[in-house]
C-alpha cells in the first residue's frame, strides 16, 4: 500500500528558512562584534589628565626675600654738655622739633663747673674746633649740591635720549642711580651742616655759662635740636641731677628713612649697589619700593630659629617711594624685602614645577598630538617658580606641570584644561 504525502502550499520557498537561519547567525555575529568591542575599548589605555602650560618669553627676575628693618637714617642723640640739675623733658617721642629753635632740655649747669684757666683753655680750643667743623661742613654741603645739580642734568639727558632709543636702559639706570646717590649725599651734608653748628653754639654756650658773676637765670642752659624732625627716644624724662655727657634724648627725620636687610653671607655677595628693593607687609596696600645703598663689608655671626650657625651680612637699602605714601611707618618697623639678585631682561622660561632631574640631567615632557615626549634641557635662572630655558625648548611649546609617575616618555595625555 502506497503512502500518500501532502503537496506543499502553492506559496511554499524552500529557501526562506535558510535565510531565516543566516540571519540569526547574522545577529549573534554583531552582538558578539559589539561585546568585543566594548570590552576591548574598556580595556584600552585611556589619556592621562595632565596640567600642561605654554612656553614663553620675558623677563625675569630673581629676589632675595628675607626680614627687615626701618630706622632713620641720620638720627642725633642729645646729651647734656655739662653737668647740673636737668629740669624736667616736656617733649615725648613723635613730636616735631626745628632745627636751633625748639628747646627740647634745660639744664642748670652746677656751680662747680665754672671754669679754671686750663679747662677755659680747653673750652676755648674746642669752640675753635667747633668753627673749623662748621666751616668744612658748610664746603661739603656747597660740593653736594653742585654733584647734584650735575646728575640731576645727565638724568634728565639721558631720559630724553632713552625716550628716542639712542641709549641702552642700562646707561639711564647708573644715571638715575648716580642721582639717587647724590641726593642722597646732599641730605647727608645737610645734616652734617646743622649737626656742626649745633656743636659749635654748645660749646659757645657752655663758655658762656662758665663766666664768673653770671646771674642764675642766664646760667640756664637752653639745649636746642640740632636737626629739623622729630623726637625718637626720651631717655631722660625726669628733673634730676645730670652729669656732663649722659644722653638725654634722641631726634631725628622720620621720613628719611632707610632699610636694614640681615641676608645670608653668600646671597650677600651677589646683591649690586642701586638693585630695586620691594617691601612688603609693612602695613600698607601697596609695596614700597626702595634702591640697595651698600653692603656692609663685615659679617657676623646669627643663631638661626633652627639653632643653626649662619654668617650673615646687613643690606642698607634707601626708601624712595615718596613719604605722602607711607606716612604711617616709622622707626623701627618690620618689613619683608625682596632684594633683586639678578635679572634677565628676554629669555623663554617655563614653570619650574615642569621641571624634574634624573642624576645630573634635567628633563621635562612636552605634549605633541595628545602625547607624552621626554626632552632634555638645559636651565638658567630660577626664582623657585618660573625656570629660564637656555636650549631645548622654544616660545610656544606645551609641558606638562608635576607630571606624575605614570607619565613616561610615549603616555597618551589630555589637558584638564581643555
Amino acid at each position: 500500500m502506497t503512502a500518500t504525502v501532502n503537496p506543499p502550499p502553492p506559496d511554499y520557498d524552500p529557501t526562506a528558512n535558510d535565510d531565516h537561519q543566516k540571519r540569526r547567525h547574522s545577529s549573534r555575529y554583531l552582538a558578539g562584534a559589539a561585546l568585543l568591542g566594548l570590552i576591548v575599548f574598556g580595556l584600552w589605555p585611556q589619556p592621562q589628565p595632565v596640567e600642561t602650560a605654554t612656553v614663553s618669553r620675558g623677563p625675569l627676575v630673581v629676589t632675595i626675600e628675607e626680614e627687615g628693618v626701618t630706622q632713620v637714617r641720620h638720627r642725633f642723640v642729645v646729651s647734656s654738655p655739662v653737668s647740673g640739675q636737668l629740669r624736667r623733658i616736656e617733649l615725648k617721642p613723635g613730636a616735631a622739633v626745628i632745627a636751633g629753635e625748639t628747646v627740647i632740655a634745660v639744664l642748670e649747669p652746677a656751680s662747680g663747673d665754672i671754669l679754671d684757666a686750663s679747662s677755659q683753655a680747653q673750652a676755648e680750643a674746642r669752640a675753635r674746633g667747633a668753627e673749623s667743623q662748621v666751616d668744612q661742613a658748610e664746603a661739603e654741603r656747597a660740593r653736594a649740591a653742585a654733584s647734584l645739580d650735575l646728575a640731576q642734568t645727565d638724568a634728565a639727558r639721558q631720559r630724553v635720549l632713552a625716550r628716542d632709543r639712542l641709549v641702552s636702559l642700562q646707561t639711564l639706570d647708573v644715571a638715575e642711580n648716580r642721582e639717587r646717590t647724590a641726593a642722597q649725599e646732599n641730605r647727608a651734608s645737610t645734616f652734617a651742616l646743622q649737626v656742626a653748628r649745633y656743636e659749635l653754639e654748645r660749646a659757645q654756650a657752655v663758655l658762656q655759662r662758665s663766666v664768673p658773676g653770671a646771674s642764675t637765670e642766664n646760667k640756664l642752659l637752653k639745649i636746642t635740636s640740632p636737626i629739623s624732625g622729630r623726637v625718637l627716644r626720651v631717655f631722660q624724662e625726669s628733673s634730676r641731677v645730670v652729669s656732663g655727657g649722659l644722653p638725654l634724648l634722641e631726634v631725628g627725620d622720620s621720613t628719611d628713612l632707610e632699610i636694614r636687610i640681615e641676608v645670608l653671607s653668600r646671597d650677600g655677595v651677589a646683591i649690586q649697589s642701586g638693585a630695586t628693593v620691594w617691601l612688603e607687609q609693612w602695613g600698607g596696600e601697596t609695596p614700597l619700593e626702595a634702591r640697595v645703598r651698600w653692603v656692609e663689608p663685615a659679617a657676623f655671626t646669627k643663631i638661626s630659629a633652627l639653632g643653626v650657625e649662619e654668617q650673615r651680612v646687613n643690606v642698607l637699602a634707601d626708601l624712595i617711594t615718596p613719604p605722602d605714601q607711607r606716612l604711617s611707618l616709622g622707626d623701627g618697623y618690620r618689613v619683608e624685602a625682596r632684594i633683586e639678585r639678578s635679572r634677565r631682561p628676554d629669555i623663554v622660561q617655563v614653570p619650574a614645577g615642569s621641571l624634574f632631574q634624573r642624576d645630573d640631567t634635567w628633563l621635562t615632557f612636552t605634549v605633541q598630538n595628545g602625547t607624552a615626549k621626554l626632552r632634555e634641557i638645559a636651565t638658567g635662572l630660577s626664582t623657585g617658580l618660573v625656570t629660564e630655558i637656555k636650549s631645548g625648548l622654544v616660545e610656544g611649546d606645551t609641558v606638562i606641570v608635576y607630571p606624575g609617575d605614570q607619565i613616561s616618555d610615549g603616555s597618551r595625555v589630555s589637558s584638564i584644561e581643555d
